[in-house]
């Protein structure tokens, strides 16, 4: 097993208003030493959820992306505020993005996006047992609510709107849960 490498020495070279940029060197345990450059990771968590009305309905929300400066389907999503527990979150966030609150939350995966260069983690969350529910959000203008069959999945992910690899890894999970469940309910009865 390999050991981890040892951090020499991290330093801020950059900052925005939301981003840092720090310079990491590094040792690896056969003494060869690197340096490498990291977005900063801010000690927010984040939850996102894949909210389903039924077996095969998920409930998707369209938002602006400044990233792509396009409009992309995506499901809900947020930052945990500090202290707060990631189903107290999920179900907060759900009402302020979607409109619904949620009976049972199940932890999909903890996932990361590109952990060569940054820490970012967020939590992917079934979330079942909906009902209408609201809180007013944070986003600049109201977000546009719709629905998808999961059955319908691959047609979903051919779309040009749908493109943010996280959101499509967790969609994948829950159709996947959602057909073991069928498949366990058929061999029991």
């Amino acid at each position: 097993m390999q050991h981890k490498p040892e951090i020499l020495e991290t330093r801020l070279v950059a900052r925005s208003r939301l981003f840092g940029i720090e310079e990491m060197k590094i040792r690896f345990s056969n003494g060869e030493q690197r340096t490498y450059e990291r977005l900063r990771t801010p000690p927010i968590a984040a939850v996102m959820m894949v909210p389903l009305l039924d077996d095969d309905t998920v409930v998707l929300i369209r938002e602006y992306g400044a990233g792509l400066e396009e409009y992309q389907l995506t499901l809900p999503k947020g930052a945990l505020d500090d202290g707060e527990d990631w189903r107290d979150a999920a179900d907060r966030e759900l009402r302020e993005e979607a409109g619904y609150g949620a009976r049972r939350l199940t932890m999909l995966k903890r996932m990361t996006l590109s952990p060569g260069y940054m820490g970012h983690q967020i939590r992917a969350v079934l979330a079942e047992d909906l009902f209408p529910a609201t809180l007013p959000g944070d986003e600049p203008e109201p977000l546009e609510v719709l629905t998808w069959k999961l059955s319908d999945l691959d047609a979903l992910i051919e779309r040009e709107d749908m493109t943010e690899a996280r959101v499509i890894a967790a969609l994948y999970m829950a159709r996947d849960i959602v057909r073991r469940r069928a498949d366990s309910k058929e061999t029991t009865e």
